[in-house]
This record gives structure tokens, sequence and C-alpha cells, in this order.
């Protein structure tokens, strides 16, 4: 089932899609749906947690001044000597 959206955007950036979407011959519309289609797939597969990575969560404890990216670049200076 179609349903009509109506969108309020910026001028220049609706003439730079109008063109983008006729150099790829694809519809505007067509072009629309399917970004919007690819970012709520992407988020619903982000969120799914399997229960292996459930049942781990919570078991380690950390500080909360831990500061996991400059430990790891110590590790990888280290590792790398």
């Amino acid at each position: 089932m179609e349903t009509k959206l109506t969108l309020r955007l910026n001028k220049r950036v609706i003439d730079m899609a109008k063109d983008y979407a006729h150099n790829h011959n694809i519809s505007l519309s067509k072009m629309v749906e399917s970004y919007l289609e690819s970012i709520t797939k992407q988020k619903a597969v982000a969120t799914e947690i399997s229960p292996l990575v459930e049942s781990l969560s919570g078991v380690i404890k950390l500080d909360e001044n831990f500061n996991y990216r400059k430990d790891y670049s110590n590790h990888l200076a280290e590792k790398y000597k």
C-alpha cells in the first residue's frame, strides 16, 4: 500500500536530490523510500541482542573513570614496540 507524504526541505537540498535521482535513473520518491527503509532496518538489527550476550551483560564491573580508549591505545603501543 502506498501513501502520500509531504516533506518540507531546503530548496537547495531538494534540487540536489532531484539531480542525484535523475542521474541514477530513480525517482525521488523511491530514493527517499529506500533510504528510510535502510536506516530503519539497520536500527532494528543493531538492537537485537543474543541470549549469550544478554547473559554476559554486567559481568565485569569497571571504575567510572576507566578510559577504555586510553587503555586500548596503551595495549597497542606495548604490542607493537
